[in-house]
């Protein structure tokens, strides 16, 4: 293994957390039923999968002025994003990453733009030498696309590589790429099937980077 390839919503900072809370409190605040998780999840991962908006005016008895809702629940989701730390286990695989001179990249379905602010707004961008993340008219996971971006700008087979994901749409990508996989669950994401990736933890701060690919290569 020659490098590391982390996703970054649910991996290194739960964005999914919130996002999902957001949306539920504005489901209630319209009298009507949230989403449950087997509904969002289809959005995990990926982008243009589910239309929130409009699955919440078919369920709303009432009218919804989308443009009230989406500034309410993007302030709401940004305040509770902003109580939200590195997730468990990430700096130390980063640190050993770098010790062991295995380059990172980031492969997201989310828009450069976002991943970057909230790198830096945490500390982590230097450290990652490429950032493939989604463009309009490019192919979002669980195509391989982002995967296979982020090894070439790394100068890695993807075969080399190791993926560290949390979801079923961005464990499908990293295996259609060639990569091995791991899966950290979060809260939402521990209630899928991960199954298909090659090894499943419940925190990066459980197991160590040494120890995973000494048991991915056994």
């Amino acid at each position: 293994m020659r490098a590391v390839v982390f996703d970054f919503d649910g991996v290194i900072l739960d964005t999914e957390g919130p996002l999902f809370a957001a949306w539920r409190e504005a489901y209630v605040a319209h009298g009507c039923e949230p989403m449950t998780v087997e509904e969002w999840s289809v959005e995990i991962g990926t982008v243009g999968q589910l239309d929130v908006l409009s699955v919440l005016r078919r369920r709303s008895a009432v009218a919804v002025d989308a443009g009230a809702v989406e500034a309410r629940r993007r302030a709401r989701r940004d305040e509770l994003l902003a109580l939200e730390p590195v997730q468990p286990g990430v700096v130390a695989w980063i640190e050993a990453a770098h010790a062991a001179g295995m380059p990172l990249a980031i492969a997201s379905s989310s828009d450069e733009s976002w991943v970057t602010t909230h790198l830096e707004r945490i500390g982590l961008r230097e450290h990652f030498s490429h950032l493939a993340c989604y463009r309009p008219g490019g192919r979002a996971k669980p195509a391989p696309d982002l995967y296979l971006e982020a090894c070439a700008a790394l100068g890695v087979d993807p075969r080399d590589a190791l993926a560290v994901e949390d979801s079923p749409n961005g464990i499908a990508a990293a295996k259609a790429a060639g990569l091995r996989c791991i899966a950290v669950p979060h809260a939402i994401t521990v209630q899928l099937d991960l199954s298909a990736a090659d090894l499943i933890v419940p925190s990066l701060a459980d197991i160590s980077l040494s120890d995973t690919l000494a048991q991915l290569l056994r």
